[in-house]
């Protein structure tokens, strides 16, 4: 049952708040969105729409949590395709790769809201992509002599990597090089090519 009174309300604005941010952002751009623009697009003030956030940074990383969780029911169990997927995925929506590209920098500051959202994601990244390699490894899919978290690690930098030098040359096949870099690692072809 939907929460009701005062509390439901909040919910639900906060999720179309959200809904508006990811849309805006992803179509228009991180840097030529406002809070200005996604507060108008939900008909609150700025103030208003800060409420449910605390602020312009908690926002952007309510953004990105959002875009995980979406991702997440999307996408599935993480596997080689997937990361691929992702990626090919995320060249629809540059706005939010430039989204997640600036957060990605300003977490390196440990008072940044970003800070820990990014230790988050990297930790759960790394041992869902690790765990996927060690069953692939029981199998003789990837070679057992490699290392599960060196390697998912690695995927996961390559990834952000290559996703943040795209912004700056979008002619740049990031597939290419996610799909050459595994079969060099593991000395196997990727799966599904």
């Amino acid at each position: 049952m939907a929460k009701r009174g005062p509390y439901g309300k909040g919910i639900e604005r906060r999720e179309r708040i959200l809904e508006a941010a990811l849309h805006t952002i992803a179509e228009r751009g991180f840097l030529a969105t406002s809070v200005a623009e996604l507060a108008e697009a939900v008909g609150l003030s700025q103030s208003g729409l800060l409420h449910y956030f605390g602020s312009k940074e908690e926002l952007f990383v309510a953004v990105l949590r959002k875009r995980d969780e979406i991702g997440a029911l999307e996408l599935g169990e993480p596997t080689p395709e997937v990361l691929v997927r992702v990626v090919r995925r995320n060249t629809q929506v540059p706005g939010l790769i430039e989204l997640f590209t600036h957060m990605q920098a300003a977490a390196a500051d440990p008072h940044h809201p970003a800070h820990e959202y990014m230790r988050e994601h990297y930790e759960r990244g790394v041992a869902r992509f690790a765990e996927l390699l060690r069953g692939m490894q029981k199998t003789g899919a990837v070679p057992a002599d490699i290392d599960p978290e060196v390697m998912a690690t690695a995927f996961m930098a390559l990834s952000d990597g290559l996703q943040s030098r795209w912004l700056i040359d979008p002619s740049l096949d990031m597939e290419y090089y996610l799909q050459r870099c595994w079969t060099q690692f593991t000395g196997q072809q990727f799966p599904g090519t």
